[in-house]
């Protein structure tokens, strides 16, 4: 079977120096973000052989990328100049409890100087490319 070929890309980049919970948790926010975007990047709901049902997916990979704090807001201006879908997760987050509080700590820091430890991004792969340019893979 041929890899499905997409002229999109969804992408999570995030800061390298965090814990490994801090990455997965992140990770789940801000893909959750990219999907409340996009209803139509969600596929179809799955069936096992037996006719169990579960939820519907992306239709295509998340990559996740790493890089330092620099890259992160490099990366996150990038992103807006060239119109991107963004989600940011900024420490702050760290120490909230629900959305309301998360959207308040955001809404409390100017652009410039969000404490931003993960990023995620949508749209055509040449622009996701370019906005994240000098991040490496996960490993």
């Amino acid at each position: 079977m041929t890899a499905a070929r997409f002229d999109t890309k969804i992408a999570v980049l995030l800061r390298n120096d965090l814990e490994s919970w801090q990455r997965l948790n992140i990770t789940a926010f801000l893909s959750s973000a990219i999907a409340g975007a996009d209803p139509a990047l969600i596929g179809e709901p799955y069936a096992d052989a037996d006719g169990i049902e579960y939820l519907a997916m992306f239709r295509q990979p998340v990559l996740v990328f790493t890089g330092d704090a620099e890259l992160l807001t490099t990366a996150h201006g990038r992103a807006l100049s060239r119109g991107l879908k963004l989600a940011v997760f900024t420490e702050e987050l760290f120490g909230t409890g629900n959305d309301t509080d998360n959207r308040a700590a955001v809404a409390a820091v100017p652009t410039e100087k969000l404490n931003l430890v993960g990023i995620a991004l949508h749209g055509p792969k040449n622009a996701v490319d370019k906005a994240l340019k000098g991040a490496s893979l996960h490993p």
